[in-house]
């Protein structure tokens, strides 16, 4: 499909969305959509959306394999920066419940933790979309949530 097809096809669901979920909710979905098609064209496949561990807190947005690489990613989208870049909600408080999160996908996965990277993807989906990739965002050792966006 060209892009212009796909623009057009997301404004649409994302206004579907609006009528059912409340604003911010499908301003986040949308992003989402966005975010999951940029990280598959750049190479990266997406194994899971939304992913909830059974019985414990926590929200993983997108799981990918990049290589031999798992991926978490957190995207955090805004209709603006003016109150600073999205990616600055991703805080110690979240980092936590996504490295919490990841590790019930990574035992499910019998995957290692060896393999695995925390991203974060942001969204600003004001008159034009920009979306920034930020790859190793923060560590998945919860003693070295040292690294900023």
């Amino acid at each position: 499909m060209t892009q212009s097809l796909l623009r057009t096809l997301d404004w649409i669901r994302h206004k579907l969305r609006c009528r059912a979920v409340p604003p911010a909710q499908a301003l986040g979905e949308r992003g989402e959509d966005l975010a999951h098609r940029f990280l598959r064209a750049h190479g990266m496949f997406v194994v899971a959306r939304k992913y909830r561990p059974p019985n414990a807190p926590g929200e993983i947005d997108l799981v990918c394999w990049d290589r031999d690489t798992l991926v978490f990613v957190e995207v955090k989208s805004r209709s603006t920066d003016e109150f600073g870049a999205p990616g600055r909600a991703v805080d110690a408080a979240k980092r936590n419940a996504l490295i919490d999160a990841a590790g019930h996908y990574v035992r499910r996965a019998g995957a290692s933790w060896d393999s695995v990277r925390f991203d974060v993807v942001e969204v600003l989906l004001g008159r034009s979309v920009q979306i920034e990739h930020h790859r190793n965002a923060f560590s998945p050792s919860r003693q070295t949530h040292t690294r900023a966006l």
